[in-house]
Parts: C-alpha cells; sequence; structure tokens
C-alpha cells in the first residue's frame, strides 16, 4: 500500500497534472465503486485547488456481469435516456473527467459474445458526442488506476489476495514516479523528453511506418496527410494543456486509412469487453482488415471487428520502447493503459482530429480526406517486442532508423 503522502501525491497528478483541473471548474470522476476510496482522495484534492464542484459517475463491474447474463439483449441495448442527458451535462459544463481504469479482466468470461457486442455497438452510438467532446479535447480529460482485488488476483495469481494487491501498489508507485521526491516534477522532466521525440517525428512527415519483427509482424502503415505526432501533454480547445493518460509513454499520431499493408502479430493480450484476446493477427491490405486468427477469443475479436465499417482500419499508431518503465517491470497487467504503454500498439477504429493540423476545424468530409479514419470503437491492441524495428519512409523514399531492437534510435 501506498504511503498517506504518496496517496495525496497521487490524487493530486490526476487533478493537476492529468486533467490539469482550473480553478471554479466542474470535474467528474468516473470510476468502479470498488475504487471509491481514492477517487473521494481525488475529489477532496479537486476541492483543496479550487473545483466549484465534482460529480460521481459510477460503475459496478459486478452488477454489469449479472446484467451481462441475465438480461435479454434488447434490455441491454436500451441504453436509458437519462444517461445521455447527462453525458450532454458534462459536456454543456464544460467538465474535466477522471477516470479510474481498474477493470476486472475477465468481467464478462463467458457471457454471450452476440450479446456483448450488440450491447457496445448501442453503447458507444449513444455517447458518439461525449466521445467526440474527448477525442477532440474539447473536454479535457486523463485515465489513472488503482488495483482492486478481482484485477490484481489477474495479474498475480500465485499470490494471496492482500499480497497481490499490494505488489500492484508497489508496481504503480514505481510506473507513476510516486516514489520520487517531488513527483510533479518527475512528470514534467518525462513529459518533455516524449515531446521532444514527437517534433522530431513531426518536423520529417514521414510517408510511412514500417514495423518489422521476428514473430511475423511486418506492416507498412502510411501517415494521415498532415498528421502531427503528440506525446504526454496535449492541449484541449481552451488551450490548458492536460496529460490523458497517466501513465503515459507514447508518441503517437493517426495512420491513414487506405495505405496500411501487411500483417501484424500482437506481442500482449488485449483485453476488450472483458475478454481476453492473444494469440492474434491482422492482415491488412490497402488500409483494411482482410484476415485475422486468434487462438484465445477468437469470437470477442470477431465481435470487435464486426461491430462497425470503420473498426476494419486503423485510427492510431503508437511508439513506446521496450524500456519504459512499465515494459521493465515485467508485469502484464491485463489493463490496456499500462500494457499499451509497455509496447508499440495500433487502434482499430477512430482517429483523434488533433492528430492532424487543424483537425478539430476539419468536418468528417475534410479528415476523411486527409484518410483519418472514423468509427464509433478505439480499441487499443499491442504490438511491439523487444526485437521490433522501426524505419519512417519519406515522400522521397528515404529511409529513416526509428526504432532498433525495441527501442528507440533518435
Amino acid at each position: 500500500m501506498l504511503t498517506e503522502k504518496q496517496l495525496q501525491n497521487f490524487a493530486e497528478l490526476a487533478v493537476r497534472v492529468g486533467a490539469n483541473m482550473q480553478k471554479g471548474q466542474e470535474v467528474v470522476i468516473r470510476c468502479d465503486v470498488n475504487c471509491q476510496d481514492f477517487a473521494h482522495l481525488i475529489a477532496q484534492k479537486a476541492y483543496e485547488f479550487g473545483a466549484k464542484k465534482v460529480h460521481m459517475e459510477w460503475r459496478d463491474e459486478k452488477l454489469d456481469r449479472i446484467n451481462m447474463l441475465n438480461a435479454t439483449k434488447d434490455a441491454i441495448c436500451d441504453i436509458p435516456k437519462y444517461q445521455t442527458e447527462l453525458w450532454n451535462y458534462f459536456i454543456d459544463r464544460k467538465c474535466c473527467l477522471i477516470s479510474i481504469s481498474a477493470e476486472d479482466p475477465n468481467k464478462y468470461k463467458g457471457c454471450d459474445a452476440n450479446k456483448l457486442s450488440a450491447y457496445q455497438i448501442a453503447f458507444q452510438t449513444a455517447r458518439q458526442l461525449f466521445r467526440n467532446a474527448t477525442m477532440s479535447n474539447y473536454l479535457r480529460w486523463t485515465i489513472v488506476s488503482v488495483p482492486t482485488p478481482e484485477w490484481a488476483k489477474q495479474v498475480f495469481p500465485n499470490d494471496p489476495v492482500n499480497v497481490a494487491v499490494d505488489k500492484m501498489w508497489d508496481a504503480i508507485a514505481r510506473i507513476m514516479r510516486l516514489d520520487t521526491p517531488d513527483p510533479t516534477a518527475a512528470w514534467r522532466k518525462h513529459i518533455e523528453t516524449l515531446v521532444s521525440r514527437a517534433k522530431f517525428l513531426t518536423e520529417h512527415n514521414f510517408e510511412y511506418i514500417h514495423m518489422k519483427n521476428k514473430t511475423g509482424t511486418d506492416l507498412k502503415v502510411g501517415l494521415a496527410e498532415g498528421h502531427v505526432w503528440i506525446a504526454a501533454e496535449e492541449d484541449g480547445q481552451d488551450g490548458v494543456p492536460f496529460t490523458a493518460n497517466m501513465p503515459t509513454e507514447e508518441v503517437f499520431t493517426a495512420p491513414h486509412n487506405r495505405k496500411i499493408d501487411g500483417t501484424v502479430v500482437n506481442a500482449l493480450p488485449l483485453v476488450n469487453n472483458g475478454n481476453v484476446i492473444d494469440d492474434f493477427s491482422i492482415t491488412f491490405k490497402d488500409g483494411k482488415v482482410v484476415d485475422y486468427k486468434a487462438k484465445i477469443g477468437y469470437d470477442a475479436l470477431k465481435g470487435l471487428l464486426e461491430s462497425d465499417e470503420g473498426v476494419l482500419s486503423l485510427g492510431e499508431i503508437a511508439l513506446i520502447g521496450k524500456n519504459s518503465p512499465i515494459a521493465q517491470s515485467g508485469i502484464l497487467f491485463y489493463n490496456t493503459l499500462f500494457d499499451e504503454n509497455a509496447s508499440c500498439h495500433l487502434a482499430f477504429g477512430a482517429s483523434y482530429p488533433t492528430t492532424v493540423k487543424g483537425g478539430n476545424d476539419m468536418t468528417d468530409e475534410q479528415l476523411a480526406a486527409r484518410g483519418m479514419n472514423q468509427s464509433i470503437q478505439h480499441v487499443d491492441f499491442m504490438v511491439g517486442t523487444k526485437d521490433i524495428d522501426i524505419d519512417g519512409i519519406g515522400y522521397d523514399g528515404k529511409v529513416v532508423p526509428i526504432f532498433r531492437d525495441g527501442d528507440w534510435i533518435i
């Protein structure tokens, strides 16, 4: 368990570096009931720094599972009007959002895959405006995590629950730099390093990124026209910087959804909709998935790829070196927030408008013309291995090495 001082520092990071709440702003904390103690600490910290009001959007993953097992598909897919009205309220008030991600990786194990897929489509469709507000940085947002017993046991299955939870806290403390004298200063220095790499990649304006390793990945990913690489800290539409993912080790941008060719093999399991998908490969041609395989969770992968047309292409490519603190921990977290920052990753589905110059001022048609992908989904999956080589290929055909043997060389 963290010390009281470390917990206070953690909550402060979420409020001041993550969402970067401004004095007089309303805050929404979104989390499962298992995380109520840390949620309350964040709420208190938000008020200390001048929050106008704190809202709690509680979830209950155990009830979610009970509903998924017992309710009809029609009932599950009936997203209540009050829920969309609440999301619209948060948009209208320009709240900043702090999400606590700590889901049981097997939350929906054994549930009807068709029902799960139908629910995901209904849910994402209902929250389209809210998702657009976050993906365009109209609302500033951040995601952090704290251990729960179910999650900890998945990560450390051979330990008693209390030991597993303690190990999770220790790992999170190191990864979040809570073991440093001044975590906020440590984060600022880390952000500067990532931003410098993003600047290098943006200035080179590569046409393609080529990823290749010994496990079978050989993929050329075209980049959207006018793309920009983003790292750690972004600017909200109000001009206030924020850090969306904590932890974060990535530098990312938008693929061109008509210029993706080759095959990619996953490096870590994908947890999606409470199901684990592993040992899978995806083959693309002209920007679209044309073949896929999975030894574990095939039905879940199939449901994801059939959820809408846009999910058959990519909306994000992100680069993370093998020497990131998360990768160095050697822990498989079964949680995308952590695992995506241990490994280079791609994302099925929607692109972030912020990853092309002037994207927030463009129509959907203008974004599509640049190669930006559109979808109701955005699902990250990890592809970076310790031996992966990555090159940038310019419009003139010049090749610039970016990664060798799994890590940055720039």
